[in-house]
C-alpha cells in the first residue's frame, strides 16, 4: 500500500515556529548552499509574512513575502532535504499565491537549479543570470493561468 504524504502550509503564528522556519533556512541555506548568514538574515525578515510546511504534522519547510515597489516578492524556499520531492515546495508556493492579490505583479529569485520547479508552477523566466550569494538566479514572474 502506497504511503500518502498530508502536507499542510500556514501563516506562522508563534514564536517557536518562527525558529523552526530560521533553523530549517540555516540547514538549507546557511549549512547546505554555503550561504553566509549575514547574507540569509536580512532587514526584511521582520516587513515579511513568514509561512511554514508541515509534512506528516512535522514543520519541513518554510518561505516568506513582502510588498516591494515592484510587486509581492517570494523569498526564503527552503524545505529539508529528507521533505524534497513530496510535494512540500509546491505546496508552499501554491499557500502563497493564494494568500495575495494577483492584481500586483508577482515575482521571485530563483537558483538555476530550481528554474524547471517554479516554470511548473506558473512563473516564466526574465532577464539574465545574475549572482545572489555567489549563486546563479534568475528573475522569475507569476503567469496565473487563463483558466483561472
Amino acid at each position: 500500500m502506497r504511503k500518502v504524504n498530508k502536507i499542510s502550509v500556514s501563516i506562522i503564528q508563534s514564536s517557536e515556529e518562527k525558529e523552526q522556519a530560521l533553523r530549517i533556512r540555516e540547514i538549507v541555506f546557511v549549512d547546505e548552499q554555503k550561504v553566509t548568514p549575514e547574507i540569509e538574515y536580512d532587514e526584511f525578515e521582520d516587513v515579511s509574512t513568514h509561512v511554514i510546511a508541515y509534512l506528516d504534522q512535522q514543520i519541513v519547510g518554510t518561505a516568506r513575502w513582502r510588498l516591494t515597489e515592484k510587486g509581492y516578492k517570494l523569498e526564503r524556499f527552503a524545505v529539508l532535504s529528507e521533505a524534497r520531492g513530496k510535494g512540500v515546495g509546491a505546496a508552499l508556493v501554491e499557500f502563497i499565491i493564494g494568500q495575495i492579490d494577483q492584481r500586483k505583479p508577482v515575482y521571485l529569485n530563483s537558483q538555476l537549479s530550481a528554474l524547471t520547479f517554479y516554470l511548473g508552477l506558473g512563473f516564466r523566466a526574465k532577464g539574465e543570470v545574475f549572482y545572489e550569494a555567489n549563486i546563479p538566479h534568475r528573475k522569475m514572474y507569476y503567469i496565473p493561468n487563463s483558466e483561472s
